[in-house]
Parts: structure tokens; C-alpha cells; sequence
């Protein structure tokens, strides 16, 4: 079900309204018609009499005579004004003081004053009578506003601020008016967005196309071609391929994680004003931007600081790492190509020192413990040594085992005579009859062998003046090659301790290996005009998205 809109009949145009048209009068009534009796009749038919004579009461000069409008009654109910209208037109004539017996003499004593109790300031002033009502308190007395004289269009026209409000009209409201109406709504809602798109074409144009067309122009004609040289390098780790790496710190041989923190170190000091500083005391990198066939807005001034170099190298030096891969990524920005390659070759070795000296301290503390230790075993080696040779020379000794041998083998000899000796003497005494010469002879040279034997046997365990016992020469000198044998394993241990020492200093070693290495550019790669204007308009688009969302926002707080 649908239920057809209700809508509120108002003047659109002022030749619509009733006062611009002049008024049909009545026909005078046919004798013997049935007419309407005006309530005035009853006291007076010409309304010349009131029924009180000549006698003046209070306030009834003011009244006019009631009685003598009902020709101006007819025309006024000829008008056909709807009841809105009537019961407005008392309300205005109760304002402005006039007294009336009901809405058409209302209309009549107003527009015998010369207001016209359909104009909008008429309307205005009911309005504002009745708000002032509704504000007041009770017992409160307000001074009603005084009375807008507005006249009639007959007698003049009244002066208008501003587009004048329509006034509701009395006709039918048919389907062709409603169609025109509809259509001049639809015009004023057309010219109306015109305007407004107007006035949004021309801030568009204020903060968005003007700065973007500035813009472009400037990266077209006026900026100053610069030449970037590319260069990729990997930091990696000396590997002696020997193995024998356990534990968790084999897992990342040969990985890039192993380099990763002296890649990221290396890429903050290329970042860094030490770099920046010694490129521009070998090439001269402040010098290189100061030219004056720069463009000014990129152009150092003659007397920049470091500061100020330090912002334009951190624009013309770009490095990024990519820890995936381990490869550093360097880009190097300058007015002139050769420039451009000469600042990436010179970053190229302040980076190879600094990979140096991130492993040199690594690597001396490895082999300086390792180097002491071994000069020290090396140090008691030679004392042991020179130790046997002093006992040897004071003993007079070469090798006391050899000398233990020599007695040895002479008491065995000294021992096998004597032994044949006593055989002889036994088979001399076991004649009845010895042979005593013989017998005295065998027996001295027993007795001989005796004490040669016992002064032989006294070298092995009694020493003499010169020199002591060989047990004691033995001893010694087996105590002095223990000791000497001892730091010489010592010493063995040693060598291999800074073999290994030096091994592992080797594989600390870091070394940078180009696999981009810089080449000179042929054309100008900055500026990109084409992207930098899209850049532009996008970023001056941006800012006017946010002006106008907030303007929009305090506007809408403040509204409400």
C-alpha cells in the first residue's frame, strides 16, 4: 500500500498571490434571496447606531464600527483563505492591538492600517511574539514588540533583505503545477551543485593542480641531473675447510648469520658523519655539491656546515641489507658520473678497514696467548738442556749408563779370574804334597783379584775426590733429561697450541667480496619527473583530504 505525500500549498511567485490579483466583488444580493445576516445587523443595518446613542464609552475610539464591512466580509471570504491563514491574521491583528469579532474583520481592519497579514514580516513578528511568550514566566510582564507597519502592494512595496519567502498559496494543487514545481526544484538543486562543484574545482585547483603543476614544472626544467652508481658487496668469513667444529657454533658455519652483526656494523658506519668526513677530505664531497650549476634547492650553500652536508649525504648515500642473503646494497648519488663511481670505490674501502678492524683484536688476543705460551716452554727447554750439559761437564761424565756399563763388564772380568784362581788353588791344595811356592803364588794373585774386584765395585756406589759415586752421576744426570724431556713435550704441546691458535685466527678473518662492482652511469637517473609530479600531486592531495575533513569536523562541533 502505498500512501500518496502531503505536502503544504505556499506561493512560490509574488503574482500568485491574491493581492497581486485584483478581487472579484460579490454581485449585489436578487430580492428575495436567502443572505447570510451579519451579526452586526442585529444592532444597526447601516451600522450607523450602536444602540447607546451619543454616549462615549472607554476604548471604543479606537473600534472602528464593525457593522458597515459586510460588503468587505464578502470579499474577503470570496478569497477563499484556508483557516491557517485566517487564524494567522488574528493572531496579527491581536499583536498590533486591534480588536475584531472574528478572522475575516481582522484581514479588513489590517489592511485598512496597511499590513498585509500574509508578508513575511508579518509572519516574522508573529513568530517572534509567540517565542517570546513561550520564554516568559508566569506573573512576568514582556512588552510586546511593536507592530511592523508593512503596506500594502497596492498602496507600496515593502523593502526586502535578502530572497523573499514565498507566501502559501490558495490554489489546487494539479499534477501540471506539481510537475513545474518538481521541475524548478530540480533546477535549483542543479544550479546549486554547479556552484558548489565550482567552488570545489577552484580549492582543487588553489592546493592541488597549481603546487602539482609547480611541481612537475620544476623537476622538468629546473632540477639538476644526478647520477647514482649501484654496487652490491658480501661480507663473508675465511673458512680452513678442516672441520672439527662441534657444537651449536657449527650450525652456522658458512651461513650468513656468522656475518650479520659485522654487515649491519659496517652499514651504520657507512651511514655514519666518520665516513661522510673522511669522503670529503679525500674527494671532496661537500665541494662536489657547492658547484654553482646546481639547482638551488639542492645546492649546499658556501658556507654549510657539517650538519648540513651530513643531510645531503644521507640523501645521496642509500645503503640497505638484506639479511636473507647477506648482501649490502649500496646506491651513491652525485652531480657528475666519474664523481659517482670515485665515492663508491673510495666507501667500498673504508668498508674493507673497518671489516679489519672489527677481526684484528679477535685474532691478536687468540695468538698472543697462545705465543707466550710456547716461548716460555721453549725458554725451559733450553734450560734443561743446559742443565744436563753443566752436569755432564762437572762430572766428566758423557752417558753414565755406558760408564756403568764399562765397570760392569770389568767386575764380570775381574770376577771370572778370580774364579779360576780359586779352582787353581783348590787343585794345588788337594795334593799330600803341595807345591808351597805355587800355592803362595796363586794365592797372592787371589788376593789381588780381591781387592781389584772391591775397588771396582766402590766406583759403582763411592765416589772419590774428584768426582762422586756413578749411582749419584746417574741420578742426576736421569733427573736432568726427565726435565729436559718433559718441557720438551711441553714445548710440543706449545707448537700445536698456536698451530691451532693460528688456525682459528684464520678462520676468524672477514673479507668483503664485491659481486656488483661500481660502473659509471651514462644518463642521469634523478630526478624521475614523471614519478616525483605523481608524488607530488598524491602527497598535495593528501593535505587538502586532511584540511577539508577537519575543517568539516570543527565545522560540524560547531554547529552543534
Amino acid at each position: 500500500m502505498t500512501t500518496p505525500p502531503r505536502a503544504r500549498v505556499f506561493h512560490i511567485r509574488r503574482d500568485e498571490s491574491p493581492l497581486a490579483r485584483p478581487q472579484e466583488k460579490s454581485p449585489p444580493p436578487e430580492t428575495g434571496e436567502a443572505q447570510e445576516q451579519d451579526p452586526a445587523s442585529f444592532f444597526d443595518s447601516n451600522g450607523s447606531e450602536d444602540g447607546f446613542g451619543d454616549m462615549r464609552m472607554p476604548g471604543t475610539d479606537a473600534k472602528p464600527a464593525q457593522a458597515t464591512y459586510a460588503a468587505e466580509r464578502e470579499a474577503v471570504k470570496a478569497e477563499n483563505l484556508t483557516a491557517r491563514q485566517l487564524r494567522m491574521a488574528k493572531r496579527i491583528a491581536e499583536i498590533n492591538g486591534i480588536e475584531a469579532e472574528d478572522e475575516y474583520l481582522a484581514v479588513i481592519f489590517l489592511r485598512q492600517r496597511g499590513i498585509d497579514p500574509f508578508h513575511r514580516g508579518s509572519i516574522n513578528t508573529l513568530v517572534t511574539s509567540e517565542a517570546n511568550r513561550s520564554q516568559r514566566k508566569p506573573g512576568t510582564n514582556v512588552p510586546v514588540p511593536a507592530p511592523v507597519q508593512m503596506q500594502l502592494p497596492a498602496q507600496a512595496k515593502p523593502t526586502q533583505v535578502g530572497p523573499a519567502t514565498p507566501l502559501p498559496s490558495r490554489e489546487k494543487l494539479t499534477e501540471d503545477r506539481r510537475a513545474a514545481e518538481i521541475i524548478l526544484i530540480q533546477k535549483d538543486i542543479a544550479r546549486r551543485r554547479r556552484r558548489k562543484l565550482m567552488m570545489l574545482m577552484i580549492r582543487l585547483s588553489l592546493f592541488v593542480f597549481v603546487p602539482t603543476i609547480i611541481a612537475g614544472w620544476y623537476f622538468i626544467r629546473i632540477a639538476t641531473p644526478l647520477y647514482a652508481t649501484y654496487t652490491q658487496f658480501q661480507i663473508q668469513q675465511a673458512d680452513s675447510g678442516g672441520g672439527g667444529a662441534g657444537g651449536l657454533g657449527g650450525l652456522f658455519k658458512g651461513t650468513q648469520l656468522a656475518t650479520n652483526p659485522d654487515a649491519v656494523l659496517v652499514q651504520n658506519y657507512l651511514n655514519s658523519r666518520d665516513a661522510m668526513l673522511r669522503l670529503d677530505e679525500d674527494l671532496g664531497f661537500k665541494r662536489a655539491y657547492q658547484d654553482p650549476a646546481i639547482d638551488p634547492i639542492q645546492r649546499l650553500a658556501a658556507d654549510a656546515t657539517n650538519e648540513d652536508t651530513y643531510k645531503v649525504y644521507q640523501k645521496s648515500v642509500k645503503i640497505s641489507y638484506d639479511p636473507t642473503e647477506g648482501v649490502v646494497k649500496m646506491e651513491v648519488i652525485a652531480p657528475d658520473p666519474q664523481l659517482s663511481e670515485a665515492f663508491s670505490n673510495a666507501l667500498i674501502g673504508y668498508a674493507e678497514e673497518q671489516i679489519d678492524k672489527l677481526t684484528q683484536r679477535l685474532r691478536g688476543d687468540q695468538m698472543q696467548g697462545s705465543r707466550e705460551t710456547f716461548e716460555d716452554a721453549e725458554t725451559k727447554v733450553r734450560e734443561a738442556q743446559e742443565s744436563v750439559l753443566t752436569l755432564q761437564e762437572e762430572l766428566g761424565v758423557l752417558d753414565p749408563a755406558a760408564e756403568s756399563g764399562v765397570v760392569m763388564s770389568r767386575i764380570t772380568d775381574l770376577e771370572g779370574q778370580l774364579s779360576r784362581k780359586r779352582l787353581e788353588l783348590g787343585q794345588l791344595m788337594d795334593n799330600r804334597r803341595p807345591n808351597r811356592s805355587r800355592v803362595d803364588a796363586v794365592q797372592g794373585e787371589i788376593f789381588r783379584l780381591e781387592e781389584m774386584l772391591l775397588t771396582v765395585r766402590q766406583q759403582l756406589t763411592a765416589g772419590n775426590e774428584v768426582r762422586g759415586s756413578l749411582a749419584s752421576i746417574a741420578g742426576q744426570l736421569r733427573i736432568a733429561e726427565a726435565d729436559l724431556l718433559t718441557r720438551q713435550e711441553l714445548l710440543s704441546a706449545a707448537a700445536a697450541q698456536m698451530e691451532g691458535a693460528r688456525i682459528e685466527a684464520n678462520k676468524q678473518v672477514r673479507y668483503l667480496s664485491v659481486g656488483v662492482s661500481p660502473i659509471a652511469p651514462d644518463e642521469a637517473t634523478y630526478p624521475k619527473a614523471f614519478q616525483d609530479t605523481l608524488v607530488a600531486f598524491l602527497v598535495f592531495a593528501g593535505i587538502y583530504l586532511m584540511l577539508s575533513l577537519t575543517a568539516s569536523i570543527l565545522r560540524e562541533q560547531v554547529s552543534t
